[in-house]
């Protein structure tokens, strides 16, 4: 009777983190039918992507925001990059730890960066993952056409 009440409760447990992650990773559903597939969808240029920024009035300036979203992160990782790289390279010599402090400088000027365009492009205000769905769903139907 005891390992029937703990089978059951760890089974339960498991439900439970399984149901506390697919809450959190419940954006990764949008994607689903475009990554889930026998035969992957072709890649696009941005001239593709600008014809869809122009041809839909509502997703089309999401995008386009989102876009200009990620010259700010490319910036603060660059800037971040190298500048830890350098402060590391001056007081330590170190090979390793500017390599290290270049890896680490990236992403955290990727995610300064990306924050800083949040704020400045009020991306907090729009859903960037259904302006992203809605292109793919576009492209699809434009490339492989159902």
């Amino acid at each position: 009777m005891a390992d029937n009440t703990q089978g059951s409760s760890s089974q339960s447990f498991l439900e439970g983190y399984k149901q506390f992650w697919s809450e959190r990773f419940s954006f990764l559903g949008n994607y689903s039918r475009f990554i889930n597939r026998d035969k992957p969808i072709p890649s696009w240029s941005s001239t593709d992507v600008e014809e869809f920024i122009a041809s839909d009035p509502v997703h089309g300036p999401v995008l386009k925001t989102a876009r200009e979203a990620v010259q700010f992160g490319l910036a603060g990782s660059a800037l971040g990059a190298a500048f830890t790289a350098g402060f590391a390279w001056k007081y330590s010599r170190s090979l390793h730890g500017a390599g290290l402090s270049f890896l680490a400088g990236g992403v955290f000027g990727w995610t300064f960066g990306h924050e800083i365009a949040n704020h400045a492009l009020q991306l907090y205000r729009v859903d960037t993952l259904a302006a992203e769905a809605k292109f793919l769903e576009w492209w699809k139907k434009k490339t492989v056409g159902y």
